[in-house]
């Protein structure tokens, strides 16, 4: 592998433990085991020199590339059209029969086949396991490969000969029209029993199964309108990067890809943010899947009563997939990161920051089920209302902030705006659900906030509510406002907020987050426009009566998506994605975007 793909050159594909990404070249270049979390068996991504890759592409250089997803599935198809025939390695993770039970065996399968002429595949499997910072041995038999790692091994079992290259694995097989070959790679701990050879007809039956999953899952999609593709491929996106044992989802599948190349803002999302999961898990509501916001509130409802030193917060701004609050941030030296992007990071030191936002995020997806009082019952209710008890008295202080930045604590607005949000919706959920709470002083609290925010969050001279009080910046996070219902979508301070975000956030309907050189976040460089904060942008137009400008908005931020419908974080100056991949917080946008877009246009069609 001789340099990088661009970060959207890929696919994801996943058991709903764990993922990885698949290249257009046919390269696995980013995978962990057991979990999300773990540490990397593939990571050259971060390091194509140190961190390790599976490829299987063909040996001919002059070759097109196709990738697409199976509709419908994630199933990946990567199809390699060359001078003597075209040849396809289909890519999947098979969903185990219980993939709500944590398990440390995965299953990744690469099936080979030829549908025209003659094709000649090379394979490498080069693993490096602990970020590249961890040797492996080998065994190597007649049913296979065995990559020994600490704690870990990799098995590879294919349907042809596999030859030792050095503590690494290569392999030439040649196919002819119609024919099929197979290679799985197995993770188990240490010393377990490899899985045996692998057959043909094992890899079509696993293929038929992981169709037939993922097309059952996604029939229970309620969503039916204009963009029915581009939402259902997100959906699922959204579902692959929920760990299934605990319920918990995950920011993105990646760590340390940048927002800058060369820049440092390269960052570990293999986590669980109570703001995105929050908000990840009121989309999926909305398109009818409770189960997966069920089993998400019961981890919500889990870490509310995790024990907690006496001054803690009563929830952190993230946790690990399966509850652990510790996500110690260290700088992995020995990688180069992703074109020299550097610092490369594992863990995220924003865990410890006050964010005090992520409590009305929290509300805000608990309101939106008919069963509220069922999962939650009498206990959760008590949870719910020590909490907002507790920001009675402690919501009226400086923090971090939404963007996580590092240069200081500051009177948010977003901040207020959702603890806001958390009073508004627990009074709502009091009253629907006739249970015991301190309402006034809630009603008292949440009155408090609006006027606080309409007097010290509006900038008169900018005719806008800004990023922090005593400011006149923008922040794109406020987009928010009228989808919370704390201002209406057409009042005239909103729309002047709007037109002056066009001014200056707004580049040919791409949103930045805010301007960092305005407003100092504590660390160098820049970024692109923030996609999540586009697809906001959109939702904002529609329900402002703008229809013919978010149509445009919409269409235009859709011709930035990649191949096969996947979105990172930030688009950059030169129409590149940025930032880790793919990210949950983008694609939930979208959804919201797709959804309030069309409420609008139909609106707009009966009159």
């Amino acid at each position: 592998m001789d340099g990088y793909p661009p970060i959207a050159d890929h696919g994801l594909i996943g058991d709903l433990q764990t993922a990885a990404l698949v290249s257009g070249t046919g390269a696995i270049d980013w995978f962990c085991a057991p979990r999300f979390d773990s540490p990397s068996i593939f990571a050259a991504l971060l390091d194509h020199e140190r961190g390790g890759h599976f490829t299987i592409a063909p040996d001919d250089g002059d070759v097109t590339v196709r990738q697409i997803y199976l509709a419908d599935t994630a199933v990946l198809i990567t199809r390699f059209l060359t001078p003597t025939g075209v040849g396809e390695v289909l890519d999947f993770m098979p969903v185990g029969r219980q993939p709500g039970v944590a398990s440390d065996q995965h299953r990744l399968v690469r099936a080979l086949r030829v549908v025209r002429g003659t094709v000649t595949f090379n394979l490498e499997c080069r693993p490096r396991f602990d970020y590249g910072r961890s040797p492996h041995t080998l065994d190597l038999d007649e049913h296979g490969a065995a990559f020994h790692g600490p704690g870990i091994d990799v098995h590879l079992s294919s349907t042809f000969a596999l030859d030792a290259d050095g503590d690494d694995v290569r392999a030439t097989v040649t196919l002819h029209t119609g024919q099929l070959a197979g290679v799985v790679l197995d993770t188990r701990s240490s010393g377990s029993a490899g899985p045996g050879p692998v057959r043909a007809e094992e890899v079509q039956a696993e293929f038929r199964a992981t169709r037939l999953f993922w097309h059952e899952w996604i029939r229970r999609c309620r969503y039916r309108g204009r963009w029915q593709q581009m939402v259902n491929r997100s959906v699922i996106t959204l579902k692959l990067l929920i760990y299934a044992p605990t319920g918990a989802p995950i920011a993105a599948a990646t760590m340390g890809l940048p927002e800058q190349f060369g820049g440092e803002r390269n960052w570990d999302y293999r986590y669980t943010w109570i703001r995105d999961s929050s908000l990840t898990m009121r989309v999926l509501l909305d398109l009818g899947y409770e189960d997966e916001a069920n089993a998400f509130r019961r981890w919500l409802g889990e870490r509310l009563r995790a024990p907690r030193p006496d001054g803690a917060e009563p929830l952190q701004v993230m946790y690990r997939i399966d509850g652990d609050p510790q996500l110690a941030e260290e700088t992995l030296e020995h990688l180069a990161g992703y074109r020299d992007s550097f610092p490369v990071r594992a863990g995220n030191g924003a865990a410890d920051q006050l964010q005090l936002d992520i409590y009305g995020e929290f509300a805000y997806a608990l309101t939106h089920s008919a069963d509220m009082a069922e999962v939650a019952g009498y206990d959760g209710w008590k949870r719910v209302a020590d909490f907002l008890d507790w920001l009675a008295d402690t919501w009226d202080r400086p923090d971090e902030g939404i963007w996580e930045t590092r240069d200081g604590r500051k009177n948010f607005t977003y901040s207020r705006l959702m603890c806001w949000v958390a009073f508004d919706r627990g009074i709502r959920l009091a009253t629907q659900y006739a249970q015991p709470a301190d309402l006034p002083r809630w009603t008292a609290e949440r009155d408090a906030i609006l006027n606080q925010v309409m007097e010290r969050g509006w900038n008169p001279d900018r005719k806008a509510f800004v990023q922090h009080y005593d400011s006149d910046v923008l922040d794109a996070s406020l987009l928010f406002m009228p989808l919370v219902g704390f201002i209406s979508p057409k009042a005239s301070q909103w729309l002047s907020t709007l037109d002056a975000m066009e001014r200056e956030l707004v580049t040919d309907s791409l949103v930045y987050r805010y301007n960092p050189h305005a407003s100092p976040d504590g660390l160098r460089g820049s970024e692109g426009t923030f996609s999540f904060c586009s697809f906001l942008y959109v939702n904002a137009l529609a329900r402002a009566g703008r229809l013919e400008q978010a149509r445009y908005a919409m269409d235009k931020m859709l011709t930035y998506v990649n191949h096969v419908g996947l979105f990172a974080e930030e688009i950059g100056p030169t129409g590149e994605q940025l930032g880790n991949f793919p990210q949950a917080f983008t694609h939930l946008a979208l959804i919201t975007a797709a959804m309030a877009l069309d409420e609008e246009l139909d609106k707009a069609d009966q009159r």
